[in-house]
């Protein structure tokens, strides 16, 4: 960013939104204070809150962020893995009970994530042949047990553990 606001105050490069340039009428010359600022903050993550800094440690500030970090993925999940389509209801209960079955299965797809430490995604595509059956015929109850493929048994071992 540096070379690029140089270039441009050398009038080597076109002007375009610059950082590090300081534009004074027709002159163009690199702004010193912003990039020796840049200098020391390289490397430094810095979050904007509207806590006051002597009641809020910056341990749970950080943490926080985490947690939001957090949310977006579920939502992101919500949306690709599970499928998850706008859905228009015009009555309360027709929505409550949308936004209740929405967070039941992002809380199980959270829950099946850190028990197996596998991607929904994956879960959910490894496990959808897992199949078994139970049928009559003729008066007699046949079971067909599921074919589990190979690498399975033990997220399915995990699984029957967790719960």
């Amino acid at each position: 960013m540096e070379r690029k606001a140089l270039a441009v105050a050398e009038g080597k490069a076109p002007m375009k939104k610059v950082r590090f340039l300081k534009v004074t009428g027709a002159e163009k010359e690199p702004d010193e204070k912003v990039i020796e600022r840049a200098r020391m903050l390289a490397g430094l993550k810095g979050y904007v809150t509207n806590l006051p800094v002597e009641s809020v440690p910056a341990t749970q500030v950080n943490s926080a962020y985490h947690d939001l970090r957090q949310v977006e993925a579920s939502f992101r999940m919500t949306k690709s893995d599970l499928r998850a389509r706008p859905i228009f209801h015009r009555e309360k209960d027709s929505i409550d009970a949308h936004l209740t079955v929405v967070f039941a299965v992002l809380a199980i797809g959270r829950h099946l994530q850190e028990l197996t430490g596998w991607p929904l995604k994956r879960l959910i595509t490894d496990l959808k042949s897992v199949r078994s059956a139970k049928v009559l015929v003729n008066g007699q109850m046949v079971t067909f047990a599921a074919q589990i493929p190979e690498g399975l048994e033990e997220v399915l071992s995990r699984l029957r553990g967790g719960y």
